[in-house]
């Protein structure tokens, strides 16, 4: 039996370094990557029988992408996920459709080897993921998509310059979110004008009275329809190709469509405001 290939994936040096050399010790052959940049590249490289990640790179969630890929990419290899964070349980309920086992840290290296080689021992050929359409693929990763909105408002000095709590800050996107896949669902032509979405008018109303200006409103929905369409690239191996392009085209008028509205309501208050 030739010696299994592992993917292992963390951006901390010293924990990649020592699980590596554990492995090898043991007669794994093992390639490693630093970031989900590096370990998608290898994913779509060459073949793996396992594959070990840190979910949180250096963000919450960025193991998500990794262990899509592989999945979708190669369903057989075996799929670890390793988590820092002590509520190891809710990363399993969150990721239990995708990964095989949760393994919080630190974690017994010897424990490590027994596991992956009971898994491969047992594991059965699994069935590739059945095509998705665009709108599953977002309700299904929602929670990961705003997280990943979150965390790139998190670096805009512009509108972390507004002092809200997080719940604050994304409270609107749930809804907004929900629009936008009904949509998909419902709606397949364009429109020259969409629906009404009252999330996206209470949204402007609310960014008013916490201080927003019309441009940050404008920066916000950028962020979100480039984690909107992260979240499509991330699941290309199991999307829909027949429907992706036209489901962009119409993710992209709901996302203006809500902005717009959004940027209405905020204006009409400011104009009542400065009479």
């Amino acid at each position: 039996m030739k010696n299994p290939n592992v993917l292992l994936v963390d951006d901390n040096g010293a924990v990649l370094r020592a699980t590596q050399l554990v492995l090898e010790a043991n007669g794994f052959v093992v390639v490693t990557a630093t970031a989900v940049s590096e370990a998608l590249n290898q994913i779509v490289t060459q073949p793996f029988d396992v594959l070990i990640t840190d979910l949180h790179m250096p963000d919450p969630g960025d193991g998500f992408a990794v262990v899509t890929a592989m999945r979708h990419a190669q369903p057989d290899a075996l799929t670890l996920v390793i988590s820092g964070y002590p509520n190891v349980e809710d990363a399993m309920a969150a990721i239990l459709l995708q990964a095989d086992e949760v393994l919080a840290k630190p974690f017994d290296a010897v424990d490590l080897i027994k596991l992956i080689r009971k898994k491969l021992k047992t594991a059965k050929s699994s069935l590739r993921a059945p095509k998705s359409s665009v709108a599953s693929i977002l309700e299904r990763d929602v929670s990961i998509t705003i997280q990943r909105w979150l965390s790139r408002v998190q670096q805009v000095e512009q509108l972390t310059a507004v002092p809200l709590s997080n719940q604050e800050r994304m409270e609107h996107l749930p809804e907004m979110h929900k629009e936008i896949v009904s949509r998909l669902r419902k709606q397949r032509l364009m429109e020259p004008a969409a629906s009404e979405c009252p999330a996206a008018v209470a949204h402007g109303q609310l960014r008013h009275c916490q201080g927003y200006t019309a441009s940050l409103l404008v920066q916000e929905s950028r962020i979100l329809r480039q984690c909107i369409f992260e979240t499509i690239q991330r699941n290309l191996g199991s999307v829909d190709f027949g429907l992706v392009l036209p489901d962009v085209m119409l993710i992209a008028d709901e996302v203006d469509s809500q902005l717009a509205q959004s940027i209405h309501s905020f204006l009409k208050l400011q104009q009542q405001a400065a009479v």
